[in-house]
């Protein structure tokens, strides 16, 4: 449970303003109130980091800023059709982020990394993967099946990484956990040796 909420908390937070604006599109609720409640959302997020004087990480500072460019964008236009292209570009951009080698070994306890750190380093990868799939699938959805576009914005992304993340988080541990116990019976064994 210890490494479950260790992984999500900063996950959760990374993207809060962007949640915050998806669920609220998914209540119907009015575009605008929708962009400035993710923004004011996001703005907090890397307010609180800045006022506990802790480092703002670059995944906070890519949400904030993509919230402020498309609240600027969608208050200026007004566009329906920007709104639903809107969310192709942040998954384009976070994806673009998230091919950073090693960007996910701040999800793991300092003291798991070294067990797992080739495995975050191609999970970071395929969550850019999921990125990408699910920019292309949004501007799919808005072009060819508007009526369906807020049914597929409250649905897919969310399940989507939230399957990933629950299938990242047991197939990680089960290795970790099979790796540390190798590397204990392994030390052990040399241990028997030296003492023979």
């Amino acid at each position: 449970m210890r490494q479950l909420l260790y992984a999500l908390g900063p996950l959760v937070l990374d993207s809060l303003g962007v949640i915050v604006f998806a669920v609220l599109m998914a209540l119907k609720v009015d575009v605008l109130v929708a962009t400035a409640a993710g923004t004011l959302v996001a703005c907090a997020v890397v307010g609180g980091e800045i006022a506990r004087r802790r480092p703002v990480q670059a995944l906070q500072w890519l949400s904030l800023a993509l919230m402020l460019v498309s609240a600027a964008a969608t208050f200026a236009t007004h566009d329906p059709r920007f709104v639903m292209a809107k969310p192709t570009v942040i998954y384009a951009v976070v994806g673009v982020a998230m091919l950073k080698r090693g960007w996910m070994n701040r999800y793991v306890p300092p003291d798991e990394l070294a067990v797992v750190e080739d495995l975050m380093t191609a999970f970071g990868y395929v969550w850019a993967g999921l990125m990408f799939l699910t920019g292309a699938a949004n501007l799919a959805v808005a072009f060819a099946f508007t009526a369906l576009w807020p049914t597929f914005l409250a649905i897919f992304p969310l399940a989507s990484k939230l399957g990933l993340f629950g299938f990242q988080f047991l197939f990680v541990r089960a290795v970790g956990r099979n790796r540390s116990r190798r590397l204990a019976v392994g030390t052990d064994q040399a241990r028997s040796i030296r003492a023979a």
